[in-house]
């Protein structure tokens, strides 16, 4: 139960990684203020996580909202006491017609696109959750990044990798900053992973081109949320008190 007392928010809890890691935090005894833009996602995870552990309290809102992001942790502060954990899950390339675009097929509206879905989310709750936490001398920040972030992932678009790439500058960054105020900021970047939103994706894939994915990696598999979800459980627990500033490449060793 290393979550028994805690109260976390975590954006983009509806589906994919921020639903896996809602489930390990609510299972081991977490209130999980869980953001979403999609209510039916959101009762759903609601409804499955009935009777576990800890508890979820679904808030459908747009992340990228300023208003409605203060207004969030303010009533979550006011309710709980503070903010224990942050986990910043939103952000994806496929918002964009092709997320392998190259630099000449990208548009400037594609670009502001992917920039603004996975910068601006994470930028506008660290910026409100974070005084919440000063407060009280502690907490914890997990973000997400990408592999792409690393120029490590052939199929992304340069808009994606930029915003990626920001991501662990910005999570390295706000460690030097947060470090003396007893604040963990911490990442972790993901390779191809088999989520709800990239498994048609995947599924449409020959299989000689599954399977010569699959070769470059040298667990020989390609992860599934719950995979990134338990390396973020680690990030925000008391094992990972002496740890801020990394960013974890979750890949299965592909490099």
């Amino acid at each position: 139960m290393r979550f028994q007392g805690k109260t976390a928010i975590i954006t983009a809890a509806g589906a994919g990684i921020g639903r896996a890691t809602a489930e390990i935090f609510v299972r081991e005894g977490a209130t999980v203020v869980a953001v979403e833009i999609d209510n039916t996602r959101l009762e759903k995870m609601t409804a499955d996580l009935a009777g576990a552990a800890g508890q979820v309290e679904g808030r459908c809102i747009d992340a990228r909202d300023e208003a409605q992001v203060r207004a969030l942790v303010a009533e979550t502060e006011a309710a709980h006491g503070g903010v224990d954990i942050l986990v910043n899950a939103v952000g994806g390339s496929t918002i964009v017609a092709n997320p392998s675009a190259t630099i000449d097929e990208l548009t400037f509206e594609e670009w502001q696109k992917l920039i603004d879905f996975n910068l601006n989310a994470t930028f506008l709750f660290c910026n409100a959750v974070v005084p919440v936490m000063k407060r009280a001398g502690s907490g914890k920040i997990v973000n997400l990044s990408s592999i792409a972030g690393r120029g490590l992932s052939g199929n992304s678009s340069s808009a994606y990798a930029a915003a990626k790439g920001g991501i662990i500058a910005f999570t390295r960054k706000l460690s030097t900053e947060l470090g003396p105020f007893g604040v963990n900021v911490n990442a972790i970047a993901p390779s191809l992973t088999l989520t709800e939103r990239l498994l048609p994706h995947w599924e449409k894939r020959s299989a000689e081109d599954q399977a010569a994915e699959i070769d470059k990696v040298p667990l020989k598999r390609i992860p599934r949320a719950i995979d990134q979800a338990r390396v973020i459980a680690f990030l925000a627990s008391q094992d990972a008190d002496f740890v801020t500033g990394l960013t974890i490449d979750v890949t299965g060793g592909l490099s």
